[in-house]
């Protein structure tokens, strides 16, 4: 798991330095972005005791998969060394901070931490992830994805607004997923096949 996280914090690192070479140093407010996405994750799932609803379990984890982008940014930015950040991440998922509470319980007690301490709990969002029956294996699968489909936006204008996200149809998001399937993410050549297969669909829908 240590190597695993190690990979996942050093693509994190050069996708915020894609955005800014000096994002370390900006102050972002990596604690609210992670409680702002706590409350879409809740939203997918149902917290509305007045009305039925039905979880939307797959939206919820894709939220799960953004909430790490930003929790890894923060404690990144709190300025141990990868190495060592590795180690401490994997320690705190290889040890939830308590037995699987219901859902949304456990997405209270991440969002408290991010929103009271302005800091990123990573026992804490273990827990999150065996509540929403998201294991590790699926965590690192679709943070890859994620990943590249990040710096595939920045490459096609996402920040100067000239990116398309809806193909087809659908979103960016939905065509990640089905191309993911195919990926065999424990490749070296992972991050530039999954790429390459962006690249062609998005332009097939200019």
């Amino acid at each position: 798991m240590r190597d695993a996280v190690l990979t996942m914090l050093t693509m994190q690192d050069r996708m915020n330095t894609r955005v800014n070479d000096n994002w370390r140093s900006q102050g972002y407010s990596w604690h609210r972005a992670i409680w702002v996405e706590a409350a879409e994750m809740v939203e997918h799932h149902g917290y509305k005791w007045w009305k039925r609803q039905e979880p939307d379990m797959a939206q919820v984890q894709l939220e799960i998969i953004d909430i790490w982008h930003f929790g890894m940014s923060l404690r990144i930015m709190q300025g141990d060394d990868l190495e060592s950040l590795a180690q401490t991440l994997a320690t705190e998922l290889a040890e939830p901070s308590q037995p699987t509470p219901a859902f949304l319980d456990a997405a209270d007690a991440l969002a408290g931490i991010a929103a009271a301490q302005r800091d990123f709990c990573g026992r804490a969002f273990a827990t999150l992830m065996d509540a929403a029956g998201l294991d590790f294996a699926t965590l690192y699968r679709q943070y890859l994805g994620k990943n590249v489909l990040n710096f595939f936006r920045q490459d096609n204008g996402y920040k100067e607004g000239s990116y398309r996200k809806l193909w087809d149809g659908r979103e960016d998001n939905e065509h990640l997923m089905e191309l993911l399937t195919a990926i065999d993410t424990d490749d070296a050549d992972a991050e530039i096949t999954l790429y390459s297969a962006l690249e062609v669909r998005y332009a097939a829908t200019d």
